[in-house]
């Protein structure tokens, strides 16, 4: 199934577009939204040398602070990040989305809260430039559908993504043969913010953990929620099942173990932000994006599904149903059922 037949049309015209740049020196980057640790640490990575995991080929030139007025965590913080990017790294600060687009070859929109991001990246569409949104990609499901819709008509490239789907020990347990996969579990943290649906937040880093191992094709969710702890169940198409263990109150490991006919697999500790780094630079240079945005879609899919199965006391939620209940047009659907 292609829910995005230009797909290949964006990639042909990100590389012709992107070519001489390539030649010329390193890609001009701009940031939008400062309001999250990523934009210090992302930075560190491509301007430091010395830093482990360096990742070479960009720059940070310029930003746009933004900040979100009603969530403590954004609007604390935009002060303080948005100093250290222009005195410690000579980011130039703009008043503006627009301005930043006529200053920078490709984004990076970063704002920790994913409401604004659908508006945030019309500028950005319309300017031409490539951009990865951080997650969660929008606020809701519809939105997340909107962006999507939006790039495919403008023809500009954008992926998102969590930084767990290229954590070293996610990677060996993908390459690992286990044999035929008969289902995952992941468990991490899931803070809830109230402006967000429950796992956009931070139980999006488990989903997205999970669906770097199974791929789309889940059909149907089930959510059992308590005060503490969220387990959601997928079934996909196929038969494998997939379980996210979200946990708000207690010792919370990101980890997915690998269920095989041959072997179990757990992932093993450790990663950080570099990986995810190279595969934005990456992107920036081909027009590739390296996560379908059929699958983007489906795993907030699978997040809004959850939330029905709660409101509903638990009962099992279609994916397809969710999807056209947010925007998603029945000729794009088609391969969900």
């Amino acid at each position: 199934m292609k829910l995005f037949p230009l797909m290949s049309a964006f990639v042909m015209i990100a590389t012709a577009v992107w070519m001489p740049r390539l030649l010329a020196g390193d890609i001009r980057v701009g940031i939008i939204g400062l309001d999250t640790s990523h934009v210090v640490a992302f930075t560190k990575l491509l301007h430091d040398t010395n830093a482990p995991g360096h990742v070479p080929g960009a720059r940070v030139v310029a930003a746009y602070p933004g900040g979100s007025p009603d969530i403590e965590s954004s609007w604390s913080r935009v002060k303080g990040y948005t100093t250290e990017l222009r005195d410690r790294y000579g980011v130039r600060i703009v008043d503006s989305i627009p301005a930043l687009c006529q200053e920078v070859d490709a984004i990076m929109l970063e704002s920790v809260d994913g409401r604004p991001h659908l508006e945030q990246v019309k500028p950005v569409f319309a300017a031409g430039k490539p951009v990865f949104i951080d997650k969660p990609i929008a606020g809701s499901l519809r939105d997340a559908i909107e962006v999507f819709r939006l790039a495919k008509q403008h023809r500009v490239p954008c992926f998102s993504s969590s930084s767990l789907r290229y954590y070293p020990g996610l990677i060996e347990l993908k390459q690992a043969d286990l044999g035929q996969i008969k289902g995952a579990v992941s468990t991490g943290p899931c803070h809830l913010e109230p402006h967000h649906p429950d796992l956009f937040w931070y139980g999006i880093h488990a989903v997205e953990a999970l669906y770097a191992v199974l791929g789309t094709g889940c059909q149907q969710v089930v959510r059992t929620s308590t005060a503490d702890t969220d387990v959601v169940t997928g079934v996909w198409r196929d038969g494998r099942v997939g379980t996210v263990i979200g946990i708000r109150n207690g010792a919370a490991p990101y980890r997915v173990t690998l269920f095989g006919t041959k072997a179990v697999m757990d992932q093993k500790p450790g990663g950080d932000y570099a990986p995810l780094v190279r595969e934005i630079i990456k992107f920036f240079q081909t027009g590739q994006p390296p996560v379908p945005p059929e699958e983007t879609i489906e795993l907030f899919a699978f997040m809004e599904a959850a939330d029905e199965s709660k409101r509903s006391g638990g009962q099992p939620v279609k994916i397809a149903d969710v999807l056209m209940r947010n925007g998603w047009k029945e000729q794009e659907n088609r391969g969900q059922n």
